[in-house]
């Protein structure tokens, strides 16, 4: 008869920009995302999709389901340790408390640095391993945007890693992380992990080539039988980290020489595409005059991403510069989302929709992004709790409003988000069909939703709070040597 196995879960996600100046407590975590054991949505969200699949297999009789705590923060800068010590311990003592176990599976983000901790989830998995012993099986998701240790290597049985950017997969990456580590527990497989230290750090978006046809390439190598699956780390170029960088890997069943000789020639892969993969930037003035240009011949809006000034790596997202720039070329028929500013949001809230009122939005967090805008403004929509999705998940965006004047509409909203998909807009009554231009803060996670509804879309590098450039960034951990800051790590290899 087939032993059926216990199950403990739980989701501890943030990502760290050691530079920000935002920080990050558990206020944080509580206002984004913060489910206590058994009250998870049976929706997913980005780094806790292993909580409904867990639950499909319990109603099934598969599995025997032991619930932990589940949460997330908007990226933002090194956590308190008084934070992290809290959140460690409490899922310790689920772990301690939950009896035996065959199986852990954690959902979690692979970038999170507090003040006393520069591997969060490393010395979570080593902790989890220490309690527990060998013989249970421990299955991890992660974010690619990580730094992949040594600690999570030696400790984990089972890795899986979201393919794609826009991370449109990570509900496929928590269920293969659940089937593997059942397999192994069935002992139908034996997990083996092979690692290659790719030595580089830039952006790698699978949305453009020649990302597409790499990935394209390792999902159909994951279905030769030696290989149990094949993730790619992308690096996190805004955490002072010693493991940032890239990284493939390999898991083989049971072939270690196989699966150590294939990441290293996937890893060389990679590294030979390293100059062709970062989209082409222009700066703010630059980006403006492009579209505007590009504007006159098009029937659909032309799409600015700001990318370094993106909630999603750890900055407040109230940049001022591009919209300056617009107001000050006098471009019309323009949405911008979002600007954060909590202030503005309530002080909109309070005049009320239709309302016509002297306002200070943005550039309030540093002088780098931007100084804050002062206009005579129409309040054209406020609403309370508004979200965006991604995919299956729901992204809160908190109160928010929508702000018009001279021909341009700005979404304001109480919750740092990077802008994900058209809801951004709808939800604040903006029809982006009637808009010659959309200016958004984000670096690619907004491609799938919006690319159908734009002619053109311009990455925009405008310099800020992001550590945008690893050559000049002040890392004091990184002891390796990486790509660009270094011409060529792989000396022997070349």
């Amino acid at each position: 008869m087939k032993t059926i196995p216990r199950i403990y879960c739980a989701s501890i996600a943030t990502e760290t920009n050691t530079f920000s100046p935002l920080k990050t407590d558990l206020k944080n975590f509580k206002e984004t995302f913060y489910a206590k054991p058994n009250h998870h949505p049976n929706t997913p969200t980005l780094c806790s999709a292993i909580f409904p699949i867990l639950r499909k297999k319990k109603k099934k009789g598969e599995i025997k389901l032991v619930e932990g705590t589940a949460t997330w923060a908007e990226p933002g800068g090194l956590i308190n340790s008084k934070t992290w010590n809290f959140l460690k311990k409490e899922i310790l003592s689920e772990v301690k408390k939950a009896g035996k176990l065959d199986i852990v599976i954690l959902g979690l983000h692979g970038a999170m640095i507090s003040n006393n901790c520069v591997d969060c989830e490393g010395d979570l998995i080593k902790n989890i391993r220490n309690i527990l012993g060998p013989k249970v099986i421990i299955g991890v998701t992660f974010d690619p945007h990580s730094h992949f240790s040594k600690k999570c290597e030696v400790n984990a049985d089972i890795i899986t890693i979201f393919k794609e950017f826009p991370h449109t997969d990570f509900v496929k990456t928590a269920k293969d992380c659940i089937d593997l580590s059942i397999k192994t527990f069935d002992k139908i497989i034996k997990p083996t992990i092979s690692t290659f230290d790719v030595k580089m750090m830039t952006i790698l978006p699978t949305s453009k080539e020649p990302m597409r046809s790499f990935v394209d390439k390792i999902k159909n190598l994951e279905k030769n039988k030696k290989v149990l699956s094949i993730s790619i780390i992308h690096g996190f170029m805004a955490g002072d980290s010693p493991d940032l960088g890239a990284k493939i890997i390999v898991i083989s069943n049971d072939h270690k020489k196989f699966g150590n000789k294939l990441s290293s020639q996937l890893g060389m892969e990679l590294f030979s595409l390293r100059k062709n993969l970062a989209p082409k930037t222009f700066s703010a003035n630059a980006s403006i005059l492009k579209a505007k240009k590009l504007s006159q011949k098009s029937k659909k809006p032309i799409l600015i991403a700001d990318i370094w000034d993106n909630p999603g790596g750890g900055v407040a997202g109230d940049s001022t510069i591009l919209i300056n720039k617009a107001i000050s070329m006098k471009l019309k028929k323009v949405a911008v989302g979002s600007i954060w500013d909590p202030v503005a949001v309530n002080i909109c809230h309070a005049a009320g929709e239709k309302s016509i009122i002297d306002l200070r939005f943005g550039g309030k967090i540093s002088s780098s992004p931007g100084s804050p805008i002062d206009k005579k403004v129409l309040v054209k929509k406020i609403k309370r709790n508004a979200f965006q999705k991604f995919g299956t998940s729901y992204v809160p965006m908190g109160d928010s409003a929508c702000i018009s004047f001279d021909g341009i509409e700005v979404v304001l909203n109480s919750n740092r988000c990077q802008a994900f998909s058209t809801d951004l807009f709808s939800e604040l009554g903006i029809n982006i069909s009637n808009k010659k231009y959309l200016i958004i803060k984000s670096t690619n996670h907004f491609y799938n939703s919006f690319s159908p509804h734009v002619s053109t879309i311009i990455y925009s590098s405008v310099n800020g709070i992001y550590p945008n450039n690893p050559k000049k960034n002040k890392y004091t951990k990184l002891i390796r040597k990486i790509w660009p800051i270094t011409k060529n790590p792989h000396v022997f290899y070349i």
